[in-house]
């Protein structure tokens, strides 16, 4: 039995060790806000943190994760009014939206080790995040945004 906390509620599982936590937390704990992107940990769709970390759940298996924390976006804030989040909305980082989880996801890692990160910080964090519409310049100005102190209050 693999004990883990997901989003900071204590969760148990007897299941295949193997499994993805990316299934897991879609399909047993129903948290879709993580996205399958490509399945080899290349895209970064699937960002969420483990222990503070940013790593991608489709290459994560759950027999890696005993006694560990994982966040994904539904735990980043749960009322979507992380910095990150208010300022992705302020900047309107978005167009299809799904690799944004991910982008989001990662760009929290980003801040939390470099509060005022650079444009080539940002630039090599991000890197390997990949956003099929390019929205790439508003990214980077939302995470700029963010670590500013001033996006929006709302």
């Amino acid at each position: 039995m693999i004990q883990l906390k997901i989003n900071g509620t204590s969760r148990q599982f007897d299941g295949d060790p193997d499994m993805p936590l990316l299934w897991y937390l879609r399909d047993v704990v129903d948290l879709t806000g993580t996205k399958y992107g490509c399945g080899i940990a290349q895209c970064g769709a699937c960002t969420v943190h483990v222990d503070g970390k940013a790593l991608r759940s489709c290459q994560t298996s759950m027999k890696t994760l005993a006694g560990k924390s994982v966040t994904t976006i539904e735990g980043l804030a749960p009322k979507a009014d992380h910095p990150l989040q208010k300022a992705w909305r302020e900047t309107n980082v978005l167009q299809c939206g799904y690799c944004q989880a991910g982008q989001i996801m990662q760009a929290a890692a980003l801040l939390k080790d470099k509060p005022h990160p650079t444009d080539k910080d940002i630039d090599n964090a991000m890197s390997g995040n990949i956003c099929r519409c390019g929205t790439y310049q508003r990214i980077r100005a939302a995470i700029k945004l963010a670590a500013s102190g001033k996006a929006a209050k709302a």
